[in-house]
């Protein structure tokens, strides 16, 4: 059984900062790429970012490029996104996710997480 756990949402001003967490846990998650996707109010999910088993590979979706960062532990099988500057259309429900490979996820996912929501007021 494959879980995700995510933590770290909430409400934050516009230019503010937030880190959000994913724990995971399962057998199947060795090796395994984690990413985040999101999805707001009204519309269909969407990727945001990816990372590698090593962490040597990351995606990113072009909305989030220069002020969102991923990154992983895998000691504690725990991947992390910090997201800088935020904007209101940042607003969303995050979801972490996990699928073999960093060029998978770009674009759906095997495992998810249940949500967590990140608020930015204006």
């Amino acid at each position: 059984q494959v879980q995700l756990v995510e933590s770290g949402g909430g409400l934050v001003q516009a230019g503010g900062s937030l880190r959000l967490s994913c724990a995971a846990s399962g057998r199947t998650l060795s090796s395994s790429a984690m990413g985040w996707f999101r999805q707001a109010k009204g519309k269909d999910r969407e990727f945001v970012a990816a990372i590698s088993w090593t962490g040597g590979a990351t995606a990113y979706a072009n909305s989030v490029k220069g002020r969102f960062t991923i990154s992983r532990e895998n000691a504690g099988n725990t991947v992390y996104l910090q997201m800088n500057s935020l904007e209101p259309e940042d607003t969303a429900v995050y979801y972490c996710a996990a699928d073999r490979a960093v060029g998978v996820l770009t674009t759906g996912a095997s495992y998810w997480g249940q949500g967590t929501q990140v608020t930015v007021s204006s």
